[in-house]
């Protein structure tokens, strides 16, 4: 039973959030057939996305075998889902006490505290409680302290991360309905404010002036095809139709192969767009009855692309220039000593595209170009650096891709290290309930211009 609870209802991410969903229909008192109907759209708008999510890892990943052919590249390749199926061999249980409890934190914290925000992105959770497990495990720590400690880390990161993102959010829907729940936002809130420095009158994305003959381009779904296509193109030419042909394409020309894929890739975002207006859709009118009822003023933190709507081109070109970063990072780690960080698609795309938009929210083009090639720095050196506080799982060739989860891992990692008695557990509570009661007690409406949101 237990096992049914914690892997397969609470470890699935579009059950969770269908969870949440159902709470806020039955609280508002709603129909059953609202209540049904509600219910199941969420789930399937969650599911859509998960889909269209699948379809670009399959299509980003026969890239990435024709990248590492092309250019020889021998390095860790960051991927959450990797990393955490090795982990849970060896921390399965402390991942899914953390995760538990980690949920609970979140909600008494969204309660009781100004940090009003629900985190609903369920596998990024469940990534975070890992990480977390395996570097309290690393550092000595079992038992009730691990899940005491590591519950009250994740559930604080899952009200801080959107907080610190709320008024660039804003700024981006033009509302206040809801966040961002998503582990790359150290990455998203550094575009940001990179945006806001260099992009001063800058244009938005959104704004660039297409002739008549390319209005076309305005589609998001040909735009993104044509720009896959072009580097699948390029890549596909490096790798050799040799290559391409007896190893991937099952014997189809490597150019037609190539040009499939970017559109496979293209179909990929599309859905995943379908999905998150369809999550919006429901989740958002569900979840007043949360926001009215259980934890008033609350806000659904939701996945990253759902602010990929607000700003297509931003979208493109935040992916491009953050996956351009992460290859001129890879020649500089070799020289400060660190081991070389092949850059992944699927984190490129998805935290790149992210720091794109908010990037240009607030710099424009500039903004979204540097803002995204900041990103990709980022999430090039903090994975390198990340992989010796991982222990015996930094040596397995991959670890975790996200900005966040190298920030938590590197502080956390080298905190323990102090670590001499059972009474630091204690204290370290005490410190983080005072943080929070401390950045919370005199909360302000913000701008657009001001500091992070606590309210």
């Amino acid at each position: 039973m237990i096992d049914l609870i914690m892997k397969d209802i609470l470890g699935t991410p579009a059950i969770l959030v269908g969870l949440f969903a159902l709470i806020g229909l039955l609280v508002q008192r709603k129909n059953s057939g609202d209540v049904i109907s509600g219910t199941l759209k969420t789930v399937m708008g969650f599911v859509i996305l998960g889909a269209g999510a699948n379809v670009l890892v399959q299509s980003l990943g026969q890239f990435s075998s024709m990248f590492n052919e092309a250019f020889a590249v021998d390095g860790v390749i960051p991927n959450n889902e990797a990393i955490v199926a090795l982990a849970q061999e060896s921390f399965g249980t402390e991942t899914a006490m953390i995760m538990l409890f980690g949920m609970v934190v979140n909600i008494l914290l969204a309660r009781f505290t100004p940090f009003k925000y629900i985190f609903l992105t369920g596998h990024h959770t469940m990534f975070m409680a890992c990480l977390i497990a395996v570097i309290l495990t690393t550092g000595g720590f079992s038992g009730l302290q691990l899940v005491i400690l590591g519950s009250i880390i994740l559930g604080a990161l899952m009200v801080l991360s959107p907080a610190m993102l709320q008024p660039f959010t804003r700024k981006i829907t033009g509302s206040d309905e809801f966040a961002i729940g998503h582990f790359g936002s150290f990455g998203y809130f550094v575009s940001a404010l990179v945006g806001r420095a260099v992009g001063k009158g800058s244009k938005s994305t959104e704004e660039i002036k297409v002739p008549k003959s390319l209005s076309f381009l305005r589609d998001t779904s040909v735009s993104v095809s044509l720009t896959m296509a072009l580097l699948f193109f390029v890549v596909a030419g490096a790798a050799g139709p040799a290559f391409v042909e007896g190893e991937l394409s099952g014997g189809q020309n490597f150019l037609v192969f190539a040009f499939m894929q970017g559109l496979t890739f293209a179909a990929g975002v599309y859905i995943i767009l379908a999905g998150v207006r369809m999550l919006l859709g429901e989740i958002v009118p569900a979840f007043k009855g949360i926001a009215d009822k259980i934890v008033p003023n609350a806000k659904p933190a939701l996945d990253c692309p759902a602010i990929f709507p607000f700003a297509g081109n931003a979208v493109i070109i935040g992916f491009f220039f953050s996956f351009i970063a992460g290859l001129v990072s890879m020649l500089f780690l070799p020289l400060l000593g660190l081991k070389v960080i092949v850059p992944g698609l699927v984190p490129h795309f998805f935290t790149g595209a992210a720091a794109g938009v908010f990037g240009n929210a607030t710099g424009g083009r500039k903004g979204a170009i540097i803002g995204s090639m900041a990103n990709g720095v980022i999430i090039s050196f903090l994975p390198a650096l990340l992989l010796p506080v991982l222990g015996s799982l930094g040596f397995q060739g991959t670890t975790f891709g996200d900005a966040d989860f190298g920030v938590v891992g590197i502080l956390l990692g080298n905190m323990i290290r102090f670590v001499e008695s059972n009474s630091v557990v204690f204290a370290a509570v005490l410190i983080i309930l005072a943080i929070l009661f401390f950045l919370g007690s005199s909360p302000k409406k913000d701008d657009d211009n001001e500091k992070p949101d606590v309210a």
